[in-house]
């Protein structure tokens, strides 16, 4: 049986790329164990992989913020211990940032990561093998491309996400069928513009269906709430953790989002899906191999709310 520990912690949609990496190795190997270690804010993710036996949160982002303090000491070397308590056959970095090589390094089994001309840090150092893949591939591809020459297998063709999720009754959710409207990203310059989310809002409701508008930060709750005065019906939850919003995703009828993780995790569930893009190009991360799923917009040019409409109604007539 072949032991494998994926690394691969940060961000939400680079972790939900990572998925089929864990239905490759599990087509490849039938018996084989995954691990993987991520970011704990985003440990619900793998989690719902029924390929990954074991995850294993890392706290990374909360303890460069008191590397001194002598308790966080203490939780970085339980953690080490406990990542060292079982050796791996191949310990499979896809991250490719100092970070991710840091904990490969601190794993035991034989390390592979990028090559120097595929990663944005020199990391060849941290590893017993490095690997050379495109960077004109999508971000799945890269992850899979990676994994199949560090575990010497060939990948099945298209990529399989392998996630399921069910849908929760949550007490502040009417009953009927709803849409989710993923507004919030931490970059400005990825916002859809509000009049946007209020037409294809109105249009959503005038169809019976309530739009529920989810947030994280406080400037995105006030941003729910002006967009719910102006939308019919509409639905402003309380704060959600990731492992509900995956709840509330895998119920929604239809779901439209920014370029943000949230999205990528929608698409990643089947869930009929338009990936809205404003300042980036989805050619290298957007929406990619999810059954109903579709991108719209590029670096500089939004789509307007009847192309977004168009495409919901697209996903959802001819599945």
């Amino acid at each position: 049986m072949k032991t494998i520990l994926l690394v691969k912690t940060s961000s939400l949609g680079d972790v939900v790329h990572n998925l089929p990496v864990a239905s490759d190795i599990r087509a490849a190997f039938p018996d084989s164990r995954i691990d993987w270690v991520v970011e704990e804010s985003f440990a619900a993710v793998p989690r719902l992989h029924p390929a990954v036996e074991h995850v294993l949160p890392v706290a990374t982002r909360r303890w460069r913020h008191s590397l001194l303090a002598g308790a966080t000491r203490a939780e970085i070397r339980r953690f080490v211990d406990h990542l060292r308590s079982r050796t791996y056959d191949a310990v499979v970095d896809t991250q490719g940032l100092l970070k991710s090589a840091l904990l490969s390094f601190a794993a035991r089994g034989a390390k592979h990561g990028l090559d120097w001309a595929s990663s944005r840090e020199p990391l060849a150092m941290f590893y017993d093998r490095t690997h050379s893949v495109p960077w004109s591939t999508h971000a799945v591809e890269r992850n899979r491309v990676l994994a199949a020459r560090a575990l010497e297998f060939t990948a099945p063709g298209g990529p399989e996400y392998g996630i399921h999720a069910s849908a929760a009754d949550f007490g502040w959710l009417p009953r009927g069928t709803y849409a989710v409207l993923l507004h919030a990203t931490s970059n400005e310059r990825k916002l859809w513009p509000e009049k946007r989310w209020v037409e294809l809002g109105r249009t959503l409701a005038e169809g019976a269906r309530h739009c529920v508008l989810p947030w994280h930060a406080n400037g995105e709750r006030a941003r729910s709430e002006r967009l719910a005065r102006e939308i019919p019906g509409a639905i402003v939850p309380p704060g959600l953790a990731l492992a509900e919003m995956t709840e509330l995703v895998a119920g929604a009828a239809v779901v439209t989002g920014v370029d943000t993780g949230l999205t990528h995790l929608a698409g990643a569930l089947g869930i009929p899906t338009v990936g809205i893009y404003c300042a980036t190009s989805p050619a290298s991360t957007g929406l990619y191999g999810c059954a109903r799923a579709v991108n719209l917009g590029d670096t500089g040019i939004p789509p307007a709310a009847r192309e977004v409409l168009a495409a919901l109604e697209q996903l959802t007539t001819h599945p």
